[in-house]
């Protein structure tokens, strides 16, 4: 659409909107305050003593090069230069690649199972991800008061669930206010790094050879078992890097490109390089690597800016999955929720009421359930790589199928990310017991709502058609004894434009009018990001002022309702004064039946109905005034 936060280009252009400069100091506040934090757990989860990997030179050399090469290649590589090109219209995320790479094998006649199981996957394991990184990001933050003195331990956990709880309760502000901050505040961190990592090698520059890759080929392979189990720490050096590709629609790929290799990955590598650096000078900083890299007398002010970062880095996640659940909704994953757009010019800053209850409960059940930041490192990994797994299969879908690219050129892009993404993935699931069994469970939790939401609309839709009478006909044979007209418009919404709402023949039935204009209208949440507002309508004209109009959307675009049929009236002519107009809306009640032909389990269509009782009102969802609103409830057996 047309206005500021639908205007595609507007956003991804930084011609348009900002310049390049602006664009990537906003892109290091909000799409690198994950990873950045990284270094507060990367190291000491690595070097873990449980692990029974010695804590010497050559080691130490193998582990820092390990997550070096880590970076290069599956940030660096695999993120900045190949998925990030597998945009969707200039927006990414896991949604947007799904809905792409949908439109892509149905364009060739390809089953399209495959691939919605893998997306829908990918898509569930980030909500485990999503409750995890405010939990270790914070909590990793202020372990560092206890450094200074143990009296001050008792005071961790306390002092972490007050943040988290602030945290989310400022979200229904909005990051419109905070965000211009968030940029120099990175910006200060990453330069810490960069100074702290610095004075680590002076003390012992000799780590510079962990540059060399066969220290971390000997890493992963020379240690038996535990090379294989130490790579689920090392991946914790990268989480964080799906944020590049899913908030590139906010930012564009060049400033993400230029503050990753300007200065997020140097400034990652040499704290990297300091912390080992460290360890090898002294073996007993691994009780907290990262703090200790820095002088005594900056302890408190690194602890108050890992703090800020970490509720950075936690505000980006947060976001993340409130704009991941609107383009889920969107695309009919997921039932109608309350949405409230926070700015009126920034696209993705949004805020969901019940989402953000639901993520503060899992938080805390995390933060206190683990009750430590070593301990939330075991459940990290899971959803990391179980997400980053299935945006590189979807992406070998969009290569194939979508660009055209022939079989063996397509897996070679992506065979060898797939192989390296399998390969932490494995690792990660030794966790399982550890705690990596909690985002699983997320995520299995939301992967079987999706499917169930998909299917039971299905066949909602399906029983709404086989039941219902064509509206061509109907008219036709209404018209012949024409009943009472009454002044005003009634707009009556429909999910299938071919035949009669059940809202109109209740309506006749129990008032025996018709007003004097009657659209029909429909909404149709398409798989592209935007849909401008001079292409969302359609009208075809029926007779006797009778309308079929057509509004739609992409999964990025708020589906305002209210103005796109003013619009229509101003380009079409069609008279649609809101004040005179009454939207007649259908309420379903779901009817779960056992056993019936086509359906699914009784429990799954009893689910769906309580997803479908609650589900938000669809007056607020598509901004129909409320006091124009008529919801007449109809029965259907699923």
């Amino acid at each position: 659409m047309d206005s500021p936060e639908n205007n595609l280009e507007a956003q991804s252009d930084p011609n348009l909107r900002q310049s390049r400069a602006a664009l990537t100091l906003a892109a290091l506040g909000v799409v690198f305050g994950d990873i950045g934090t990284s270094p507060l757990y990367a190291i000491k989860a690595t070097f873990n003593p449980a692990l029974g990997i010695p804590l010497v030179a050559e080691n130490v050399l193998g582990g820092v090069s390990a997550i070096f090469w880590s970076l290069m290649v599956v940030v660096s590589l695999k993120y900045v230069i190949l998925i990030m090109r597998a945009d969707n219209r200039g927006e990414g995320g896991i949604m947007a690649l799904l809905a792409l790479a949908l439109s892509s094998v149905k364009k060739v006649g390809r089953s399209s199972t495959p691939v919605l199981l893998v997306g829908l996957f990918g898509a569930a394991l980030f909500y485990g991800d999503a409750v995890l990184t405010p939990a270790i990001s914070v909590l990793s933050a202020v372990e560092g008061i206890a450094l200074g003195t143990t009296a001050l331990q008792p005071y961790v956990l306390p002092i972490s669930v007050g943040v988290l709880i602030g945290l989310f309760l400022v979200q229904r502000h909005g990051t419109a206010t905070i965000g211009a901050w968030f940029g120099p505040i990175t910006v200060v961190w990453f330069l810490a790094l960069a100074f702290a990592g610095l004075h680590g090698i002076g003390q012992y520059p000799a780590v510079l050879g962990a540059l060399n890759p066969l220290h971390a080929l000997g890493f992963v392979t020379q240690h038996g078992f535990a090379s294989f189990a130490v790579l689920g720490a090392v991946l914790l050096a990268f989480i964080g890097a799906e944020a590049l590709y899913a908030d590139m629609g906010h930012f564009g790929s060049g400033p993400i490109r230029l503050a990753w290799f300007g200065l997020v990955f140097p400034a990652l590598a040499l704290n990297y390089l300091g912390q080992g650096a460290l360890l090898i000078v002294n073996a007993r900083a691994i009780e907290n690597p990262f703090y200790l890299l820095f002088p005594s007398w900056a302890l408190y002010p690194m602890v108050a800016l890992a703090t800020a970062m970490t509720v950075i880095a936690s505000q980006a996640i947060i976001s993340g999955a409130y704009s991941l659940t609107k383009q889920g909704i969107q695309l009919g994953y997921l039932p109608r929720m309350y949405i409230v757009q926070t700015s009126e010019k920034a696209i993705g800053q949004v805020y969901i009421p019940s989402l953000n209850g639901m993520l503060l409960f899992a938080v805390l059940v995390a933060v206190l359930g683990f009750g430590s930041s070593s301990s939330l490192a075991s459940a990290y990994g899971v959803a990391v790589t179980g997400t980053m797994l299935a945006t590189t299969l979807l992406t070998f879908f969009v290569i194939r199928y979508g660009w055209g690219y022939n079989l063996w050129l397509s897996l070679f892009a992506t065979g060898f990310f797939i192989a390296v993404d399998a390969a932490f993935l494995s690792s990660s699931l030794l966790k399982i017991a550890d705690g990596g069994w909690f985002p699983l469970l997320v995520g299995a939790a939301m992967f079987m709502v999706m499917l169930t939401w998909q299917r039971g609309r299905k066949l909602l839709l399906d029983r709404i058609q086989s039941s219902d009478v064509a509206l061509k006909p109907f008219l036709d044979s209404l018209f012949l004894a024409l009943p009472a007209r009454v002044p005003g418009v009634a707009v009556f919404l429909t999910p299938t434009p071919e035949v009669v709402p059940h809202a109109l023949v209740h309506n006749l039935n129990h008032n025996r009018v018709l007003h004097e204009r009657v659209v029909f209208l429909t909404v149709n949440l398409k798989d592209v990001p935007w849909v401008p507002l001079s292409e969302c309508a359609s009208v075809e004209p029926l007779g006797h002022d009778c309308y079929r109009v057509a509004l739609r959307f992409g999964f990025m675009n708020r589906p305002d309702v209210t103005r796109a049929l003013e619009a229509l009236q101003r380009e079409s002519g069609v008279e649609l004064d809101m004040m005179e107009t009454s939207f007649f809306l259908s309420r379903e009640s779901i009817v779960p039946i056992a056993g019936r032909p086509g359906g699914m389990a009784l429990w799954r269509e009893r689910l769906f109905a309580t997803m479908s009782k609650n589900a938000g009102n669809a007056a607020d969802y598509f901004n129909i005034p409320a006091n124009r609103v008529i919801e007449i409830g109809t029965l259907i057996e699923i």
